[in-house]
């Protein structure tokens, strides 16, 4: 059962990436999501059916959007081609579809709960590889959306991302709300270059991955037991931190490249301010990324707070692991 829905994830998003028709688009869609829901619901506890349930009625609700969006254009223009979506409302449907799709503020309120229910290996494949055809369809008919509404959105994910995450425990809540601030630098660049919001994603997939496989491998869940993790594995933890510092985007590391030519092409289309006001919000998402670090590296035990020690369960260190921290570090020269 696994490698059908496996397969059926890479079909549904190969079709969806792959196609100029807008149905086409719609069914690689709407197979994502049947998709990854069995993998959600896996482990039968109720947070996690309560997330497939989630997440099942906003992706259905979103892929209805886009279907009326593109029949809305082909009923006006004729056009059932992806990138000429030209008719004002269905672009604007079709942003509100997209950004329901990624949990792009102001929809963004199923994504933590969702990642939350779900086991660690899959909210890996809903924060990268779920993202991606929504990304690919944004691209696409990114000439036609309207900037200033993509700007705003852009700008309060970030904040929102940033701010709710401050308060979080829960190292995937943390990721769902980083991944929130991040779709926000990819959203705000897209009216003007669409091949830096690519690059966004490609790096930011995969310095999320190699994160998400490093909290599998130690089998952290919250930041209680991520105290505990530098006895068990210390090199694992330090490349952890390293990670993390790339997510926050500082600079000799791979995540500052992508922030760094974003801001270099605002400042060319004269959009200083909003490329300061998000460079002050990402300094909200490297209070957590740190708080995280700092509890993977630098609190030993014993210590004050109340946490459960975990079981040592030698899980070895796969080479994916070591290919994508040493990427998600050493990428920028």
């Amino acid at each position: 059962a696994k490698l059908i829905f496996t397969t059926s994830l890479f079909l549904g998003t190969t079709i969806t990436i792959s196609s100029n028709h807008w149905i086409t688009a719609w069914a690689g869609l709407e197979i994502n999501t049947l998709a990854i829901l069995p993998l959600i619901s896996k482990s039968h506890h109720p947070r996690s059916i309560e997330a497939a349930t989630k997440y099942f009625l906003t992706q259905a609700t979103a892929s209805t959007l886009v279907l009326f969006a593109s029949m809305t254009n082909a009923w006006h223009t004729g056009q059932w081609d992806i990138t000429q979506l030209t008719h004002p409302t269905s672009c604007l449907i079709l942003t509100s579809a997209i950004a329901m799709k990624l949990g792009l503020v102001p929809f963004h309120f199923w994504f933590p709960e969702v990642l939350q229910g779900s086991p660690l290996a899959t909210g890996l494949l809903l924060s990268t590889i779920m993202k991606f055809p929504p990304v690919v369809l944004l691209v696409m008919t990114s000439p036609s959306l309207n900037p200033t509404l993509l700007t705003f959105m852009a700008i309060s994910s970030a904040a929102l991302g940033g701010w709710m995450g401050l308060n979080q425990t829960q190292t995937r809540k943390i990721m769902a709300f980083s991944s929130i601030s991040h779709l926000g630098w990819m959203t705000i660049i897209i009216s003007y270059d669409p091949k830096l919001t690519l690059l966004n994603f490609y790096l930011y997939t995969m310095m999320t991955a190699a994160v998400f496989l490093i909290l599998n491998t130690n089998n952290t869940l919250s930041l209680s037991t991520l105290m505990t993790t530098w006895a068990k594995n210390p090199t694992l933890s330090a490349m952890l931190l390293l990670t993390l510092l790339s997510l926050a985007g500082l600079p000799p590391l791979t995540g500052f490249l992508p922030k760094w030519l974003i801001i270099q092409e605002l400042t060319k289309q004269d959009m200083a301010i909003a490329a300061t006001v998000i460079s002050l919000l990402s300094l909200l998402g490297l209070f957590f990324y740190l708080r995280l670090a700092y509890c993977a590296t630098i609190t030993l035990p014993p210590h004050t707070t109340n946490h459960m020690k975990q079981w040592h369960i030698n899980k070895p260190v796969n080479t994916s692991i070591a290919i994508l921290t040493t990427m998600s570090t050493m990428l920028l020269p």
